[in-house]
């Protein structure tokens, strides 16, 4: 009520001004009652001239957009000014900060690896995230407000959106034949929809690999299996010579140390998956490393090729000895198992210029065409698979190698030409592999600390 006292005191001064008009007035007239209304007119019409001005100046602001402050004038007008401004800059603050939120909001959208899509009645797009934009091949800006089936015109997607009950997402080709994408619709508000996509292409993939190492290891188990149980039943059924006999066990063993180093393949690529990253400060010595694997190399050889280890640095490795071990050995015992007879398995330690270092496994065998080479890493993966099981191989032995390598930070290389031999390299970084004199020449050189 602080406008109340200066309308009062504004009614009693336009009094004043009135009685003082009507009085000349009327002396000059020498009518009292004429003198009387024109004080009246005065009076009333000072009080209306002032409340016009304000109400003009007030009307101004409000057309010209709210720029200013407004009229700061007293009384009742000046009162209505001030509530009308509070109000108004209330609302832009409420406005602001409900805008901040919706960006906010939108801003978490953004940064979901799921695209988000919204709809209106029309099924034009209200709204689109840069993810699904991405994923359907739309532009988040350009393409605001128009009809979602116009732009993306997969009749699967097209089919799913009219058909209006969206119980169960539908997995579609994404947009250039790259990838796949689930896709689920909600409805919200009043007609609108949710469009959520999420690409499924690593989880297809994983989930299709996983059935076909379900697959193949239950194929490569039950292949010895079923010779044992054919062996089995044969000494149990049959009356056998005691070479006939011996013959079966030898066969059996041998399906028996098939099924025992596939199951130790299995468990090492299951412990390399499962492992923290090998060490960067536990040094392993290379030459005995490669001693070793040649040794497994020539005994599986038996004499029958010709397996040669160069003169090897005194260098030393960073990482688990048993997993650098178990990628050389694969290496080197792979070479033996598909070089013919007579041929040559080379093993040589190579320093590049940039201080990494390769060991390299090179052998004269039966090669490898180029159209393989992607694609043996593979588990289980064989280029002639019939050939693999004779020679006694797992289809896992490359799988570990490259797992062994990836937990190091390095890389397996592979060169191979049909007819003419394979070339395999273990490249590790420069920055796990050193010179062992050297180590050794800076650690005692380096002062003792006194305890």
């Amino acid at each position: 009520m602080a406008w109340l006292l200066p309308r009062l005191l504004a009614a009693l001064l336009a009094l004043a001004l009135g009685g003082a008009v009507g009085f000349l007035a009327g002396a000059a007239l020498k009518s009292a009652d004429v003198g009387a209304l024109i004080g009246a007119l005065a009076g009333v019409g000072s009080v209306v001239l002032v409340d016009v001005l304000r109400a003009g100046r007030l009307l101004r602001w409000l057309r010209d957009g709210l720029d200013g402050t407004a009229p700061r004038d007293a009384g009742l007008w000046g009162e209505l000014a001030y509530r009308i401004e509070r109000a108004l800059r209330a609302r832009e603050q409420a406005l602001a900060a409900e805008r901040r939120r919706l960006d906010e909001f939108l801003s978490a959208i953004e940064a979901s690896p799921n695209g988000v899509l919204l709809l209106d009645a029309e099924d034009q797009i209200a709204w689109c995230s840069a993810v699904a934009a991405d994923h359907l091949g739309l532009d988040p800006r350009r393409d605001l407000g128009q009809p979602i089936t116009n732009l993306v015109r997969m009749p699967a997607f097209v089919a799913y959106l009219q058909e209006g009950a969206w119980r169960d997402p539908i997995t579609l080709t994404a947009p250039g034949g790259q990838g796949s994408l689930q896709v689920v619709v909600r409805a919200y508000g009043d007609l609108q929809k949710l469009v959520i996509s999420q690409d499924v292409t690593e989880r297809l993939r994983a989930e299709a690999m996983r059935r076909d190492f379900v697959a193949n290891v239950s194929h490569e188990i039950r292949t010895p299996l079923t010779v044992l149980a054919g062996f089995v039943e044969t000494m149990a059924s049959l009356p056998l010579s005691e070479g006939e006999r011996k013959r079966v066990i030898t066969l059996m063993q041998q399906q028996t140390d098939r099924m025992q180093m596939l199951v130790s393949d299995l468990l090492s690529l299951a412990q390399l998956e499962g492992r923290p990253r090998p060490p960067t400060d536990r040094w392993v010595a290379l030459a005995p490393l490669l001693q070793r694997a040649v040794a497994d190399a020539r005994t599986l050889s038996a004499g029958r090729h010709v397996i040669k280890l160069d003169e090897t640095p005194a260098i030393e490795l960073a990482g688990l000895e048993a997993e650098l071990l178990s990628a050389v050995a694969n290496l080197a015992t792979n070479a033996v198992r598909y070089t013919p007879e007579g041929g040559e398995v080379h093993v040589a330690w190579h320093t590049r210029p940039d201080g990494a270092g390769e060991v390299e496994v090179r052998d004269t065998g039966i090669g490898i065409a180029r159209e393989h080479l992607g694609r043996l890493t593979e588990r289980f993966y064989r280029v002639d698979g019939s050939r693999s099981r004779d020679t006694g191989g797992t289809g896992l032995g490359l799988s570990i190698v490259k797992h062994v390598m990836q937990r190091h930070g390095g890389t397996l290389e592979i060169d191979s030409t049909p007819g003419k031999g394979s070339r395999f390299r273990l490249v590790l970084p420069a920055g796990r592999v050193r010179n062992a004199v050297a180590a050794a020449q800076v650690s005692e050189a380096a002062p003792s600390v006194p305890g």
